[in-house]
This record gives structure tokens, C-alpha cells and sequence, in this order.
């Protein structure tokens, strides 16, 4: 899948703080034809390209972003969340990958009749699909700009490492390099990521990405509901 040149200019203030996001999601406007339901972790990137696109007919709904620590959790809470909203949209697009969920968020969505965004997660689609599946990086591990501003919520205190951090070495024995996968061009986050790779103990590589697949999906999904 080609995804051309990232843009990585658009930078639009937070809708909400990276907690809420984290912990409530974001519930929709309940204006549009199309509701795009989607992981918090990807609302700001979502409202960017629905603001540099102008697709005012699209709505989004997300659920909270701590799920993807729980995979186990997301398929109930996408079906429980179509079940709330189908009524009120022409069409729902569920802009999670596989995410974890060994397959069964692909089988909920083809039950529902609902499309999903392709990929194994959100790191794959966010460098391409096929160049990500093309690298092979078994020793990496990947950070977003979300992630990125929410290391400790997602990474450091769930694995114990604010009251243990003897256990880093443990934890990422097998991995050499932190990713940072990039969506904008920001050098506070860009440092915060080289931190958190040196906490890590990891050699840093910065990968500026824009927005990827996600872009060229959300297109697929915005552009013959237009008109």
C-alpha cells in the first residue's frame, strides 16, 4: 500500500488531555453520517486528517486507549460500543488493527458487517503495512506520539518499573532499539522519546512516519460517502 509523502505539518491542539483519552476515550459529537470508532490513542492524528481533509461528515467515537493493555477487552467493548451508536450512523468504521485480539475483532467486525482498518497494529499501519512486515525488527520496540507522551501510563508503572526497576533488564533483554515512530515533527517529543529510550537501556532510532496507511484508509472510508 503506497502512502507517499508524510505530512507531517498539521498539528492540532489536543481534543482532550492523553489521560482522558487513556482512561474515558472520547465520546462522539453525534454530528456526521459516518462514525469512525477508533482506539484513543489515535484521536489526534484522526482530527487531523478529518480537519485537512474538511470530511465534516465523519464522526468519532473513541475508546479508551488503556485497552490495548487488556487485548482481551477491546472486541467486547468495539461490539458494545456498534450496538450503542449503529442507530444513529449510516455506516461504522472501526479504526483499530488486529491490535492483539488474535483475530477476533476481524471476525466480530465481519459479523457486524462493519469495516476495520488492516494490519497487526497501529505501529504497522503507521509505517506502512508492507514496509513494516518488510523490516522484520524482532528486537524493536515501538512508540507512537501518543505513546510517547503516555511512557509511564502505558509502559513504566504497568510494568512495575516506577517500584522495581531492577526488572528493566529482565523485561527487554530481547530488545536492542526504541522506534519512535513518528506522526509529527516535534522536538519535545522526540526527546522525551530518546529519555525514554535511554530508561530503557535501548540504542534510539527516530522514524518520521506522518500518518501512514491510517491517511490513506480514512480516504477509502471519507470520500464515497461525500456529496
Amino acid at each position: 500500500m503506497t502512502t507517499g509523502k508524510p505530512d507531517t505539518t498539521a498539528v492540532t491542539a489536543e481534543p482532550l488531555s492523553p489521560d482522558t483519552l487513556t482512561d474515558s476515550g472520547l465520546a462522539p459529537a453525534g454530528q456526521g453520517r459516518t462514525l469512525l470508532l477508533a482506539c484513543g490513542a489515535l484521536a489526534r492524528e484522526i482530527l487531523d486528517i478529518k480537519r485537512m481533509n474538511g470530511w465534516d461528515h465523519l464522526d468519532l467515537a473513541c475508546l479508551p486507549a488503556i485497552l490495548h493493555n487488556h487485548p482481551e477487552r477491546i472486541t467486547p467493548a468495539v461490539r458494545e460500543a456498534i450496538a450503542e451508536h449503529k442507530d444513529n450512523y449510516d455506516r461504522i468504521c472501526v479504526v483499530y488493527a488486529d491490535c492483539g485480539t488474535g483475530g477476533l475483532l476481524a471476525a466480530a467486525c465481519e459479523e457486524l458487517g462493519v469495516e476495520m482498518v488492516p494490519g497487526p497494529h497501529c505501529y504497522a499501519f503507521f509505517d506502512g503495512i508492507d514496509a513494516f512486515a518488510e523490516r522484520g525488527e524482532v528486537t524493536a520496540f515501538y512508540l507512537t506520539d501518543f505513546l510517547v507522551r503516555q511512557f509511564d501510563a502505558f509502559v513504566w508503572k504497568p510494568l512495575g518499573l516506577d517500584r522495581h526497576p531492577q526488572l528493566r533488564d529482565m523485561y527487554f533483554a530481547h530488545y536492542e532499539t526504541l522506534v519512535y515512530l513518528a506522526q509529527t515533527e516535534d522536538p519535545k517529543l522526540t526527546a522525551m522519546a530518546q529519555d525514554q529510550a535511554n530508561r530503557l537501556g535501548l540504542k534510539f532510532e527516530h522514524r518520521q512516519t506522518g500518518y501512514g496507511d491510517l491517511a490513506q484508509t480514512m480516504k477509502t472510508w471519507a470520500e464515497p460517502d461525500q456529496g
